[in-house]
């Protein structure tokens, strides 16, 4: 991601800020990862993790009319994180120490979110708006097209097959 040096300097800023984070990452939607600073946490699977609570945030957020999901908190035993919604298509998820000052985190955190999320939706729409070129030698794909399925034949029975019922 073209994004993600600004996106990793903007992390880097937000962790100078408030001194107290362990982590950070940056995650599409869907659960993919953008950019990471997440030392001794697999960033794959939290970012599959960060995508299936946020996706039960935004549902639980419709089903009682609290409108768009902002973030999410969820305080351990041993510390924070904090998910934010990062522009249309991205999470930012924080970690954070125990002791970490809330209202600075969830401050920091809503700020660095918006920026955040104004990068990736910036990137994204450039991409979009310039898509790569094949490469050559290579065949372009093809387009996935809706699954139709083929009638079913009834089936014909032996011409032999007797019933019997008992009387």
């Amino acid at each position: 991601m073209a994004a993600e040096p600004e996106v990793l300097d903007e992390l880097r800023r937000l962790r100078a800020q408030v001194p107290q984070l362990t982590g950070a990452l940056v995650t599409g939607a869907e659960g993919t990862v953008l950019a990471q600073d997440t030392p001794g946490v697999d960033p794959e699977a939290m970012a599959a993790l960060v995508a299936a609570a946020h996706g039960a945030a935004v549902r639980l957020a419709e089903l009682t009319g609290q409108g768009a999901v902002g973030e999410l908190l969820v305080r351990g035993a041993h510390g924070y994180v904090a998910t934010y919604a990062a522009g249309g298509s991205a999470v930012l998820t924080l970690l954070a120490e125990d002791r970490v000052n809330l209202g600075r985190l969830l401050m920091e955190g809503r700020r660095a979110g918006a920026r955040v999320g104004e990068l990736v939706d910036a990137h994204r729409a450039a991409a979009a708006a310039h898509p790569k070129p094949a490469r050559p030698g290579k065949p372009p794909a093809k387009p996935v097209g809706a699954r139709t399925r083929t009638a079913r034949v009834a089936r014909t029975t032996n011409g032999n097959a007797r019933t019997t019922t008992d009387s």
